[in-house]
């Protein structure tokens, strides 16, 4: 569609730790082929949305030190259109940040928001939902969610809840945080609730509105800010201290009463893990997930197994349900039942002497 009044925020924060030792703190996961099929997951991101929105107005924000690798990747965007963040403060920072720089812009932009990191195996579904989603918000003064039919009783995944009916769009009635397996499972059956993907579409007049009304501390603290000036950057470094650490969904989608979801099934995933990978990796006769050009097993099954130099030999035998990561500086085995664990692995090796080169 190209619309020129359409807009897209790839996030790209974070350092994606739970994928240490592939996601390091100078290359995180976003900027990582995790899947092996030629396209970093932020390339991959920006091949999804393309389609829909022009290049001109795409943009990224990430952290300042992870700005030239974005461009690099992403030479289609004009350099203007990454931005940096000089801390993390979570996602309701940066995404008022980039509605008032938009804004500035376009007062009549409406904005899609997306991670750099997810899996979208149905991309035309994709494309539509947000067609969808984009008309919706540039129609209303409405805040729009994407939701992921939920396939399983999933406890690492937040969830919507929302008012059923015919229509392509739902009002939304209440987001859940990560629940217990027993409340995941009443949840699935009810078939009231979604997962929610961290996707969003708003016009940048509503959601700097929803700020104003939901963090208004927040709001007036950007409101100093020259957007797209060369004073942009000098400003954004005095107040980025200041500013609280609160997620989007906390600060605002949760508070908010005009809160809308679009139901989709995606083939989503947000690859937040090796075991999530593994799941979306093809397999051999074994069950085993790996990259490697000369590897070989021996009563060896369901172990996912990333070699960076896909030219060495590696021999497993007896190894059950493993995750295997070598990279350059690091290696790490460990059953993929403790892949939640790995972040303690990270945190651990950095106090070890000289420990903090590796992560």
């Amino acid at each position: 569609m190209n619309n020129s009044n359409y807009y897209c925020v790839i996030m790209a924060g974070g350092v994606g730790s739970r994928f240490w030792p592939l996601s390091t703190s100078k290359f995180p996961k976003q900027f990582q082929d995790i899947l092996g099929v030629g396209r970093t997951m932020i390339q991959q991101t920006f091949d999804r949305v393309s389609p829909l929105i022009k290049p001109e107005n795409i943009f990224v924000i990430t952290s300042r030190e992870h700005m030239p690798v974005a461009a690099q990747q992403l030479p289609e965007l004009p350099a203007e259109n990454i931005v940096g963040e000089p801390m993390m403060k979570n996602t309701a920072a940066c995404n008022l940040y980039m509605a008032k720089k938009i804004k500035d812009i376009n007062p009549d932009a409406v904005i899609l928001v997306t991670p750099s990191d997810h899996l979208v195996t149905k991309e035309e579904t994709f494309r539509k939902k947000i067609n969808l989603a984009l008309d919706e918000a540039a129609k209303n003064d409405i805040l729009v969610t994407i939701g992921i039919t939920p396939t399983r009783p999933e406890t690492g995944y937040g969830y919507i809840q929302f008012v059923q009916g015919d229509s392509e769009i739902s009002a939304v009635k209440t987001f859940t945080e990560k629940p217990d397996l027993e409340i995941a499972k009443t949840f699935l059956e009810s078939g009231e609730f979604l997962w929610n993907a961290g996707i969003f579409v708003w016009s940048a007049k509503c959601i700097v509105e929803s700020f104003k009304k939901y963090l208004p501390e927040m709001e007036q603290s950007f409101e100093e800010c020259k957007f797209n000036t060369t004073e942009e950057a000098v400003c954004i470094d005095r107040i980025y201290p200041q500013v609280n650490k609160v997620s989007i969904d906390n600060g605002i989608m949760e508070k908010a009463e005009n809160v809308f979801v679009i139901p989709a099934d995606l083939g989503w995933s947000d690859l937040g893990t090796w075991t999530s990978v593994y799941e979306n990796s093809e397999k051999d006769e074994e069950m085993n997930a790996d990259n490697g050009r000369y590897l070989l097993h021996y009563n060896s099954s369901g172990n996912i197994i990333h070699i960076k130099n896909r030219n060495k030999a590696v021999i497993v035998d007896g190894l059950q349900d493993y995750i295997l990561v070598d990279t350059d500086k690091a290696l790490i085995v460990c059953p993929r039942a403790n892949d939640q664990l790995i972040k303690e692995y990270v945190s651990d090796l950095r106090t070890i002497k000289k420990g903090e080169k590796f992560v």
